[in-house]
């Protein structure tokens, strides 16, 4: 009876409880690695090859701490990026709202999970072995089952809530904040053409993944952190299983090269169409500088205050001149503000015709470049400083 009460209250170890506390943090953070290194940058975007040992690990390892099944989390990721922030996309806070996706992001999982249709379509190339078809795959929840029975046998009664940490901890941080506040609040280095953001600058709690918006642009790269001053945890295990040689980086972002006094050529051509959603930030900058520059020539011409207060107010519709789902109102605003402020709706144009450039997929090589050169001409004699400089530095864009 004794052993039996002892066992229940200190299990096999007899841990303190900084030593549960570190044995949590340890196990937990090893999911998060199984996710973000194998099945997300390595099963779902092919940034990387894993050696088949540690793809092994991470497989087994996921089965103990999620029951998820690699098919499953890899065809709901990718058809999330086909879809993302619209109807069909499996986890939107765009479409559910940002409520039902952080608190019911997994209850959203599952429900996608049984839709034979998206892991036929999405989910090719992922493993198909015996283990995968007979274990993993069929026996999800003894995986979980497993793995509270050995907290327990190691922590004895406590070990239980170890379990019950382990089993919430992808759900609230993959599930509810990575799909739900990584589409909702941050900051966006990338005008890419969804909602995503990057939740914080260091990415180590959830092992890279808060850089949700560098990944939405370059979303096969096998490295989440793009700016010097953000810091991808994933990526250093990633560079350390390379070294070890059991991992080969197949693809990362490329990185912006200028090459001034160049002309627009194709060369410029192909580098402006892979940095689009660099270049496009930056225009989105562009235009949040005009706009205060326009409201300081209002206020220093002594105009109304209405006016520049009205200016002030719309400045935010400039982004979204091109977002159909604006209101009438919103709409009517919009155009308002545009008919007042000349060099805005120059901007707002040039902006839509920049775009239109990479959106025509059926044009020639030719007429594109002869497109871009027309715009940056355009550009360079609109009179409109900013917009000046903005076409100087597109022309150095380099491959």
């Amino acid at each position: 009876m004794d052993f039996v009460l002892s066992f229940l209250s200190d299990g096999l170890l007899g841990a303190s409880w900084w030593q549960i506390v570190a044995f949590t943090l340890v196990v937990t953070h090893i999911t998060i690695l199984g996710v973000t290194i194998y099945l997300h940058r390595s099963q779902a975007h092919r940034g990387l090859d894993l050696h088949p040992a540690i793809a092994h690990f991470f497989r087994f390892w996921l089965w103990l701490t999620t029951g998820m099944v690699t098919k499953e989390w890899v065809a709901i990721h990718r058809k999330h990026h086909a879809r993302c922030e619209r109807e069909g996309d499996p986890h939107s806070p765009m479409v559910y709202g940002i409520g039902k996706v952080f608190f019911q992001g997994a209850e959203l999982y599952r429900d996608e999970a049984t839709n034979r249709e998206t892991l036929e379509k999405f989910g090719h190339g992922t493993p198909n072995d015996w283990v995968e078809r007979n274990i993993y795959s069929r026996f999800g929840w003894q995986g979980v089952g497993l793995m509270m029975v050995i907290d327990v046998a190691l922590f004895g009664a406590i070990g239980l809530t170890v379990w019950a940490v382990q089993m919430i901890w992808i759900p609230f941080w993959a599930a509810g904040v990575v799909n739900g506040i990584g589409h909702f609040w941050g900051y966006r280095n990338y005008a890419s053409p969804d909602a995503s953001r990057n939740v914080f600058p260091w990415g180590i709690v959830i092992g890279g993944e808060e850089l949700h918006n560098n990944h939405h642009a370059y979303a096969s790269s096998a490295r989440f952190s793009t700016k010097w001053y953000e810091f991808d945890i994933g990526w250093g295990y990633i560079r350390a299983l390379e070294i070890l040689r059991l991992a080969k980086v197949k693809k990362v972002a490329p990185k912006v090269r200028l090459a001034h006094g160049k002309p627009v050529d194709l060369e410029t051509l192909q580098a402006v169409i892979t940095h689009r959603y660099e270049i496009m930030a930056r225009y989105a900058d562009l235009l949040k500088h005009a706009c205060r520059d326009e409201i300081a020539r209002l206020k220093a011409a002594k105009e109304s205050h209405l006016q520049w207060k009205l200016l002030r107010r719309s400045k935010a519709l400039l982004h979204r001149a091109d977002d159909e789902s604006l209101t009438d109102s919103h709409r009517s605003a919009l155009n308002t503000l545009l008919a007042d402020h000349r060099s805005l709706a120059i901007l707002v144009e040039m902006r839509r015709e920049l775009a239109a450039i990479w959106e025509r997929s059926s044009a020639s090589s030719e007429q594109l470049l002869r497109d871009l050169q027309d715009w940056c001409n355009r550009a360079q004699q609109s009179g409109i400083a900013r917009l000046e400089e903005f076409s100087a530095r597109l022309r150095s864009y380099a491959t």
